[in-house]
């Protein structure tokens, strides 16, 4: 076995695909395929498991699956709209024969900065928020360096909602009562860093929200740092979508509306056990009339 090399392990029934990072004498370093784990093991307990690019091993991202996607982050039309246009711009009996219809509107959903600590997770996060038209920048970032690469992109790109995610999990060495400590944590002590960063640029909540965390993390610490949306309550694995799903119902629900957090988490693949949060608005606007050249953000 090499470093690339997709694993199971043999010691947990082959439950999860894993990347071999790096190897370490008889030890594994293992990232997750599909799961945002980190974890490590030791080399005879690895199985190999057909080597396909892991890109293609995330396969929730099928037909169905984004058919759902988009009608569950499709805002709900305003009274009088039309085919995507407003209600008339002339009122009942203004002497009108025929009341003329509004412009179309345009849609500006709210714009997401994705820092993520797996470039695969990013690569096939950055497709998907195309196509759900969500306007996204990401980047490939080390969950040490989360804090620092907020600092100086935070000004540059002006976001309504960051997405602070990568790897994480529980430590194997460490007393059960040690579960409400940061260190027992691989890299929970990293997102909460970049959290009060992103806090520090933006206090208020409303103005921009921040999702925070991967599988098995610190859920309590990030809210209190100052995030919308964290993993992990229970401290289960996490999908590695599951924080896409958050931002992208953020990024279509209309600033006039509170979020709804049954719903958000309702769209997650673990459920209120690898998401949780707190009451945030929304950050999608319509504008008239419908732009023909160029769009915002």
């Amino acid at each position: 076995m090499k470093q690339g090399d997709l694993v199971t392990r043999k010691s947990y029934g082959g439950d999860v695909v894993f990347k071999i990072q790096e190897i370490r004498q008889q030890y594994a370093v293992l990232r997750g395929v599909e799961l945002r784990s980190l974890a490590d093991a030791p080399l005879p307990d690895l199985e190999p498991v057909t080597q396909l690019d892991p890109y293609q091993y995330m396969t929730v991202a099928h037909p169905r699956w984004m058919d759902y996607m988009k009608r569950s982050i499709t805002p709900s039309p305003v009274p009088g709209d039309d085919g995507g246009r407003p209600a008339s711009i002339w009122p009942a009996g203004a002497g009108m024969e025929k009341p003329l219809p509004g412009p179309a509107y345009f849609d500006l959903p709210g714009k997401v900065l994705h820092l993520d600590g797996d470039p695969i997770y990013l690569r096939k996060c950055m497709t998907l928020y195309g196509e759900l038209r969500v306007p996204a920048e990401g980047y490939y970032v080390p969950e040490a360096n989360m804090a620092d690469a907020l600092y100086r992109s935070l000004p540059q790109s002006k976001p309504d909602i960051v997405v602070i995610t990568g790897h994480d999990g529980i430590l194997k060495q460490r007393r059960p009562s040690d579960i409400t400590h940061l260190s027992s944590y691989k890299n929970s002590h990293n997102f909460v860093n970049a959290v009060r960063i992103a806090r520090q640029y933006e206090k208020n909540r409303d103005v921009l929200t921040i999702v925070a965390g991967a599988c098995q993390s610190h859920f309590e610490a990030p809210l209190q740092a100052g995030a919308n949306f964290a993993s992990s309550p229970a401290r289960v694995l996490i999908h590695a979508l599951d924080p896409l799903c958050v931002a992208a119902k953020v990024a279509f629900t209309p600033i006039r509306e509170t979020v709804n957090i049954v719903d958000v988490i309702g769209l997650t693949h673990s459920g209120l056990e690898g998401i949780g949060g707190i009451e945030s608005q929304g950050s999608y606007r319509r504008g008239v009339p419908k732009m023909q050249y160029s769009h915002l953000h």
